[in-house]
């Protein structure tokens, strides 16, 4: 799903310089991190019992009809070996490929056929490949979202054009350390969002959407009394975040339970220093970087309107982030508790 934190592994400071002695232990064991899994599994299943009709996320267009709910699960692998150190290419062999999995449990509910509100709960763990450093393991941020369809305009008969805007914010879960990029779980910074999406929808499927974000983040609470960062030394544990902005395009073909559409996005980050030479990265570096992607929503076959989605997005540029490669893969379904949903 989408989101306007920006946590996956590509958005992260990209180098982990730490003694060969450095580990951390996981925040959740194996056997927590089965129940927490198997928990999601039966969450989505669940959903199985209900009837597909157009799911939605935080970025796009569609809106859910009136007392609709759509519920589903999506699983996420992210992983990079290159990076970028500011804006130089950089290859680490003490960590190898850096890989960020995802399990993400999701659900929408349409207040009315205007206003929706969203609600995503994601469990992360990390991994280096190479090296000493342990990975990572928990819940990350709680995102919750309430999204508005500001006007819809017909276009005369082939479609319509709605405005649609977004308040979002996120909250940390669990007390995860931001201060071992990039296998932390997150910032664990508190942010909120604002958001502006226009989209087109034709009669015969054609998907146009723009969409984009401002998000404010706030300080960070290291487990130190101080830091150095940008060429300055702070007395303090309270880390300020440089502010986002996100700016995305999707176009493709969308109806009834088909979706095929190729995404363009970029994040800029509004300060932050880069990663130093030889050095740790940081919380707060600046993450700049734009993707690339390609978003496909299937029927299931012999399962009524059960949508399949399957989502890839590759990092092609930035500044202080990972090189990365994004796979999504899951199902969402709605519940509706009205007769018609809107498109």
């Amino acid at each position: 799903m989408a989101s306007d934190y920006p946590l996956t592994q590509s958005a992260v400071p990209a180098l982990s310089r730490r003694p060969a002695s450095a580990s951390v232990p996981s925040n959740t064991s194996p056997k927590r991190a089965g129940q927490i899994i198997s928990t999601a599994i039966c969450f989505a299943l669940l959903a199985l019992l209900c009837p597909s009709l157009h799911s939605q996320t935080i970025d796009d267009g569609i809106m859910l009809a009136n007392r609709t709910l759509c519920a589903g699960a999506l699983y996420s692998h992210d992983s990079w070996s290159q990076y970028w150190e500011g804006a130089n290419e950089r290859v680490n062999g003490n960590i190898g490929t850096v890989t960020t999995q995802t399990f993400t449990m999701a659900a929408n509910y349409g207040i009315t056929n205007r206003l929706d509100l969203i609600i995503n709960v994601p469990y992360v763990w990390t991994n280096a490949s190479e090296g000493v450093l342990h990975g990572q393991a928990g819940f990350q941020d709680l995102v919750l979202a309430a999204k508005f369809k500001v006007i819809s305009i017909p276009v005369k008969k082939f479609g319509a054009v709605r405005a649609i805007a977004v308040l979002s914010g996120t909250l940390p879960m669990t007390n995860y350390t931001p201060d071992l990029q990039p296998l932390s779980l997150g910032t664990n910074s508190k942010t909120i969002s604002g958001r502006t999406t226009l989209n087109y929808l034709g009669n015969r499927g054609l998907y146009l959407n723009g969409t984009a974000a401002y998000t404010w983040r706030g300080n960070v609470t290291l487990d130190r009394p101080y830091y150095f960062t940008n060429n300055q030394l702070y007395f303090s544990n309270q880390v300020a975040m440089p502010n986002l902005f996100n700016y995305g395009v999707s176009v493709g073909y969308r109806k009834n339970d088909l979706s095929l559409l190729g995404d363009f996005s970029v994040q800029q980050a509004r300060g932050g220093g880069d990663i130093r030479p030889q050095d740790n990265p940081f919380v707060s570096n600046r993450t700049n970087f734009s993707k690339a992607g390609a978003t496909v929503k299937l029927p299931v076959p012999k399962v009524k309107r059960l949508q399949y989605w399957i989502i890839y997005s590759n990092t092609f540029q930035g500044r202080n982030v990972g090189q990365s490669n994004t796979f999504t893969t899951g199902l969402m379904y709605t519940l509706p508790f009205e007769k018609r949903a809107t498109p």
